[in-house]
């Protein structure tokens, strides 16, 4: 199943640990350093997702303050650089371990985390255009995340198709299979919708708005739907194989990205709406977003509930670190978003708390899983090691 297949976890790479010994510095559990490129998969851009939505989050909070935005800057600057040196080691990767590289696509558990990269551009692009253009100015974060902005969408919307494609035809699938990780090919385009509201206002009036809503409006619905199809499925592989193994239990918190981004996603949309549409249809529009995004908010919670139990459970035994932590980030991330989005549209202070309260889970978490994807990473090198099978 899903335990051996996303990454190096700390109980998988016994013979790193016994090098560790052996060795001081950094990188001290690799032969050489130019292992790091070895074995760049996808699910590394996760880590920029779950940096880049500190930024967005912090942001877009109902609340304001200089430490905010001091947190918000460093963030997406930290994103930023993580995008680049991530895009510059899989081309490498590419290059020098080619055969490698094209396993990942064929893996029936690897070639889901391809969404990541797209996400990745995404969520880096929108906090250039919010947090950047402080930095930068206001013309250059545009292009910078209209080009962004593009390209994920362009790479997004091919993985939505290229991955279900490859696993209704190619992968083979067990009956207990269903995890949280068949849903990054199809939020990518949820993510997307997001993103492209913001850039609506910066858009020519005419055409090109209209398009754009229109356009993110198709990406809602086929992100929504697709993950509607997914959703029961990682339910019911929950009631018929229970959890299953540990270092599989952080994905089940990926089912909180589509729940969070959609409510993001129709409360941005609906506030920029006016833009494009007038009348009734600006007005609907606006309300979609509230008589939507309560409704699912309210299942979020839920979930949030049953996988924060069912991890708190894992933890008593064994929780092994590997790069599916970064799952406790991004997720619930766009749900602050939902929540910031609910807030400004409805007034509900108890919506602005909730914003809050969960932007502080989300910083916390995001502490945790940095630090040790760090240690993991550039002080032992072992979540550069190829898991075992």
């Amino acid at each position: 199943m899903t335990s051996t297949l996303l990454a190096p976890t700390e109980t998988q790479t016994p013979i790193a640990a016994a090098r560790s010994h052996r060795s001081t510095g950094l990188l001290r559990g690799l032969e050489n350093p130019g292992q790091i490129f070895s074995n760049i998969t996808p699910n590394w851009f996760a880590s920029v997702m779950g940096t880049g939505i500190i930024a967005t989050a912090a942001a877009t909070l109902p609340v304001s303050s200089p430490l905010l935005h001091w947190i918000a800057v460093v963030m997406w600057m930290l994103a930023s650089l993580l995008l680049v040196l991530l895009a510059g080691a899989t081309l490498i990767h590419w290059i020098a371990h080619t055969e490698t590289a094209r396993g990942h696509h064929r893996h029936p558990v690897m070639s889901h985390f391809y969404g990541a990269p797209a996400m990745a551009l995404l969520t880096v692009g929108a906090g250039t255009l919010l947090v950047g253009r402080d930095v930068i100015g206001l013309q250059l974060a545009l292009r910078i995340d209209l080009v962004l902005w593009s390209a994920g969408t362009a790479l997004g919307l091919f993985i939505a198709v290229a991955i279900p494609y490859l696993q209704f035809t190619e992968h083979k699938v067990e009956a207990d299979a269903a995890f949280g990780g068949w849903l990054m090919p199809v939020v990518s385009p949820m993510v997307s919708a997001s993103t492209g509201a913001m850039l609506l206002p910066h858009l020519p009036q005419g055409q090109a708005r209209l398009t754009m809503l229109l356009a993110c409006y198709a990406m809602f619905g086929l992100s929504l739907l697709a993950s509607m199809m997914i959703i029961p499925q990682i339910w019911g592989r929950l009631i018929a194989h229970k959890a299953g193994p540990a270092a599989a239990i952080p994905t089940f918190w990926i089912v909180l990205g589509p729940l969070g981004q959609s409510i993001t996603a129709a409360n941005l949309l609906g506030a920029n709406a006016h833009l494009a549409v007038s009348g009734f249809l600006a007005q609907a529009l606006e309300a979609f977003g509230i008589l939507y995004g309560v409704p699912v908010l309210g299942f979020a919670l839920l979930w949030a509930s049953i996988a924060a139990v069912i991890t708190i459970r894992t933890a008593r035994e064994h929780l092994p670190f590997s790069l599916t932590w970064w799952s406790f980030t991004f997720p619930v991330g766009t749900c602050v978003t939902g929540l910031s989005g609910l807030a400004a549209h409805t007034g509900l202070v108890a919506f602005e708390a909730m914003a809050v309260a969960g932007f502080i889970a989300l910083a916390t978490a995001w502490l945790l899983v940095a630090t040790k994807t760090f240690i993991g990473s550039v002080i032992q090198g072992t979540l550069f090691l190829s898991p075992v099978k």
